[in-house]
């Protein structure tokens, strides 16, 4: 099925979705960590790359499909990263691990009193003392 819009958030959270393929821009990393699901990053420009890199190598929630020599994302190239983000392997299994770790540090964050609370409250204060 091919849609023009969606929930994306509603769609990442539904318990069937066991990997995005995404382009790694930021709106789309947060809602895909604050989901819990892991990612295949297919960067094209700007901070995407940067965003891949965080996903990939620092959050460690996904991998990154690399284009051929001649610039081409090839179907074999991702089918190798979705068996990497959802097989039985050990790279799986760490990526799966660490997706629900930072879904329950995000989920902790933006609780009641969480950080994202604390911050926001803290920065207005700022804001208001000039």
């Amino acid at each position: 099925m091919v849609v023009e819009w969606c929930h994306q958030v509603q769609v990442l959270s539904h318990k069937a979705v066991g990997c995005f393929i995404t382009h790694c821009g930021w709106n789309s990393v947060l809602e895909s960590v604050t989901s819990g699901v892991p990612m295949v990053g297919v960067p094209f420009m700007s901070d995407q790359r940067m965003n891949a890199q965080l996903v990939g190598h620092e959050w460690r929630v996904g991998v990154r499909a690399e284009a051929d020599s001649c610039g081409v994302l090839r179907e074999t190239e991702v089918r190798r990263c979705i068996d990497e983000v959802m097989g039985d392997g050990m790279v799986a299994a760490e990526v799966q691990r660490m997706a629900g770790k930072w879904k329950y540090v995000v989920a902790k964050a933006m609780a009641t009193g969480g950080s994202s609370e604390r911050n926001l409250l803290a920065y207005v204060q700022d804001a208001r003392r000039g």
